[in-house]
This record gives C-alpha cells, sequence and structure tokens, in this order.
C-alpha cells in the first residue's frame, strides 16, 4: 500500500492525511500525527470524503458541449482556451456585470482571495459569491 501526503479539501483549515492507495485505488485515509491544524485527528468528512475519487461517473477529462448538446472530450488546454473565449464574448456583448463567480468553502482562504481577486481583476466584476456551508 502506498500512502500519499495530501491536505484535505473539504474547508479552508488545510489539515493534512494520508491518502491510502492500493492497486491505483484511494481505500482509506491515516491522519498525519504531528500536523499542526489537525494534530492527528480528523473531522467526519475528512475521514470519509474520498469516495468520489473511484466513483465510476467521476469526469476524468474536460467535456466540450457540441451544438447537437453533445459533450466532446478534449484537453485541458483547449477547454481553458474556449472558457476564456466565451467568457470575452458574454462580457463584450452583454457587459462585464454580466459574469459572476462563484467561490467555494472547500478552498483555502489564498484560492478564495485569488478568485476575487481574477474576478474583479481580469473579468472586471463584482459579482462574487460563496457559499460558507459545509
Amino acid at each position: 500500500m502506498k500512502k500519499v501526503l495530501t491536505t484535505c479539501g473539504y474547508c479552508g483549515c488545510g489539515c493534512n492525511f494520508y491518502v491510502n492507495v492500493r492497486d491505483n485505488e484511494v481505500i482509506g485515509v491515516t491522519p498525519k500525527p504531528d500536523h499542526p491544524v489537525s494534530q492527528g485527528k480528523l473531522c467526519v468528512k475528512g475521514w470519509q470524503g474520498y469516495s468520489f475519487v473511484n466513483h465510476p461517473d467521476r469526469l476524468k477529462q474536460p467535456l466540450i458541449r457540441q451544438e447537437d448538446g453533445s459533450f466532446k472530450e478534449t484537453t485541458w488546454e483547449n477547454a481553458i482556451e474556449y472558457s476564456a473565449e466565451s467568457l470575452k464574448k458574454i462580457a463584450k456583448k452583454y457587459g462585464a456585470n454580466s459574469i459572476g463567480v462563484l467561490t467555494s468553502a472547500r478552498c483555502t482562504n489564498e484560492e478564495n482571495y485569488l478568485l476575487v481577486k481574477f474576478a474583479r481583476a481580469v473579468l472586471e466584476t463584482n459579482n462574487i459569491d460563496h457559499c460558507a456551508r459545509l
């Protein structure tokens, strides 16, 4: 069994744990005993929140909706370029305030800060929302 050190993604606390991997599948987690935040403990989401990783419906590549409504797999580079171009077209046609950004309690404070800066400086919108419920 391989143990991979990672940071929990369920809130912004930043608890560390080891993801236990066998045959390329996540089979559990082990808290990091000397971590200054979690101190060898985890909440229920930290303990049990890994089941999505092996779910058969999990998307593993970006998809772009085609004109007929179907989806086609693409590369990350193409998906990002497509998204950027689409946002530019929307902002040009309807104005920057037609775009909104949703942040997440599953991001760190630093990641949320960066998204707010991106929304205001790059997208030129103040339409930013956050749901802090866990």
